[in-house]
């Protein structure tokens, strides 16, 4: 039986037409995510702008000052309190979460049987989906009384603590990604090794985490951009007092714990210290846009591809 030239014609034409819909439903989607990001650095750049305007202070200062007190006398404009931090938390959640997170995907991609993985590995990402204020509340309430204990010079507030807390937070990223990236490590590289007299621990060690190297780097990578950008659980542990010290038993604060200070403060609308949210937003951006950044790059640049 012939089909009508005229209906198949037809029917072409409403497929082109409902392609076309799609196409423009998924276009608009991306667009609405790029327009979202350039709304908010138009935003911060606008409010950084409106800060460094006043006549107190300079780029110079904020990029170089060692002191920050925007709002209480005698004000001081000096970021980089804020900036050590941040740089204490991050850099003592990536002691806890990449040892850890690394040696989790290593067990899960290479000795974890099946159905041991199936459990685990959803049981794991579970961490990340608890709310951050909570392991706030878990490390004022469990982790500080046990560095107290060892360490009684300890205040309530203290870096380490928010370390801690921050590290275990970010475990599920680092070891998700880097399973994931050690799964796409093709069998046969395995075989090669252990038809070579390669024992289990150095297939795993030597040929498994070198050719998945680039997608566990991203994974750190991206790990620690988020715990540049954590806020309630460091507030929380870390406390509000912007300093550098090298002593991660004192408080400190990060950018993200002086935002939320600012946000909750009485602090009016155009004065000088709601300005400062805009300019120190600005810095933290600049700081995750970075990473992600590097995150791409060493993707691209290292990436394994396996036929």
């Amino acid at each position: 039986m012939s089909v009508d030239p005229g209906i198949t014609a037809a029917t072409s034409a409403v497929e082109d037409r409902k392609n076309d819909l799609v196409r423009y439903v998924f276009a608009s989607c991306a667009l609405v995510t790029v327009l979202t990001t350039a709304a908010i650095v138009l935003v911060l750049l606008e409010g950084a702008v409106a800060f460094f305007r006043f006549p107190d202070v300079t780029v110079l200062e904020y990029l170089r000052g060692t002191e920050w007190s925007p709002v209480i006398r005698p004000r001081s404009y000096g970021v980089l309190p804020l900036i050590w931090g941040t740089l204490v938390i991050t850099v003592g959640s990536a002691l806890v979460a990449i040892p850890v997170g690394t040696a989790t995907a290593i067990y899960l991609s290479e000795y974890a049987d099946p159905d041991v993985r199936k459990y685990l590995k959803p049981t794991l990402e579970v961490l990340a989906g608890i709310p951050t204020i909570v392991y706030g509340f878990f490390a004022l309430s469990f982790i500080t009384p046990i560095i107290q204990r060892l360490f009684p010079q300890t205040g309530t507030f203290n870096a380490a603590a928010g370390a801690i807390v921050v590290g275990v937070m970010i475990i599920p990223m680092v070891s998700s990604l880097s399973e994931d990236a050690m799964s796409a490590v093709p069998d046969s590289l395995r075989n090669a090794a252990y038809g070579l007299g390669a024992t289990k621990v150095e297939v795993s060690t030597r040929v498994v985490l070198p050719a998945a190297l680039s997608g566990i780097v991203a994974s750190y990578i991206l790990a620690l951009s988020r715990a540049i950008g954590e806020t309630m659980a460091v507030t929380l542990a870390v406390g509000m007092t912007p300093r550098i010290t090298a002593n991660p038993l004192e408080s400190m604060q990060t950018m993200t714990a002086y935002m939320v200070q600012i946000g909750i403060s009485d602090v009016s609308v155009g004065s000088i210290g709601y300005q400062s949210l805009f300019a120190v937003g600005l810095t933290l951006f600049a700081m995750t846009l970075a990473m992600n950044l590097i995150s791409l790059w060493i993707r691209s640049r290292y990436r394994e591809e396996y036929q």
